[in-house]
């Protein structure tokens, strides 16, 4: 049973993986036996930092790039190219956010936050199906996980302003859908929902503190590396090889109560 669960000899692409959610869904991986996992994040610097901190883990190499530009996502797939055939998992976690009260909402933050929340993701996971298709089997097909959000599911509350950012993830969870159907049998496509999670776009819904604010959550806390990096490697392992098309709520409980 425990074969089901292990990632041995995989090769895996996270994106957003200089900071947060990233962090967590590498760490998982590389200690769950993947061969070799690429970081792809906008800042150099926190890319060469996590790298540092995953090393003694397993083999782990940086890629800076902007992925809410054609030229970012160009640039990581020809990097990734260059030094594999195949790739068996890609994490589309790159997310940008944007708040801002109703009346002063600005274009640019739709244009942001969809060039990376959306548009990325649809373009990078095109950009890899050759080498996705290549590490595909027909026990074990290749896998892109997105990672969209509960705010995706349920309306944010008044006055939070991020109207770009649940919208982007509503559109992250239908493009997974649109997705597992167009990419089946050989590549699943899932999605990943988070709820509250330490990190750096959630420190404002935290300021209060991570133990005071997850105490009025349904599990009593809010989430935790390990749980991140359960559902990650769930989804990356042959465990998850008949599921395809699903979006999956890592939220402590919060879509039930709202």
């Amino acid at each position: 049973m425990s074969d089901l669960f292990r990632i041995d000899g995989k090769v895996a692409v996270v994106t957003g993986g200089g900071r947060g959610i990233g962090v967590m869904i590498a760490r998982g991986l590389l200690q769950s036996g993947a061969a070799k996992v690429y970081l792809a994040a906008r800042k150099a610097a926190e890319l060469d930092a996590v790298v540092a901190e995953l090393a003694p883990l397993g083999t782990v190499e940086g890629i800076p790039a902007d992925l809410g530009t054609a030229e970012g996502v160009q640039a990581l797939t020809a990097a990734v190219t260059a030094k594999e055939d195949a790739v068996h998992l890609l994490f589309n976690n790159a997310g940008a956010a944007w708040g801002a009260p109703f009346d002063e909402f600005p274009e640019s933050g739709f244009d942001k936050v969809f060039d990376v929340n959306v548009k990325g993701v649809f373009l990078l996971t095109r950009a890899l199906v050759p080498l996705l298709t290549a590490a595909a089997t027909e026990d074990d097909p290749a896998r892109v996980i997105n990672t969209g959000s509960i705010d995706g599911f349920l309306v944010p509350e008044k006055g939070r302003g991020n109207f770009s950012y649940s919208a982007s993830k509503a559109a992250v969870h239908m493009l997974t859908k649109h997705l597992a159907g167009e990419l089946a049998p050989k590549i699943l496509v899932n999605a990943i929902a988070p709820g509250l999670f330490p990190s750096r776009m959630t420190k404002v819904m935290l300021a209060a503190g991570e133990e005071a604010v997850g105490s009025l959550l349904p599990l009593g806390r809010v989430g935790q590396p390990d749980d991140m990096a359960g559902i990650a490697v769930f989804l990356a392992s042959r465990a998850s090889s008949y599921i395809t098309g699903a979006v999956i709520p890592v939220d402590g409980g919060v879509s039930t109560i709202r």
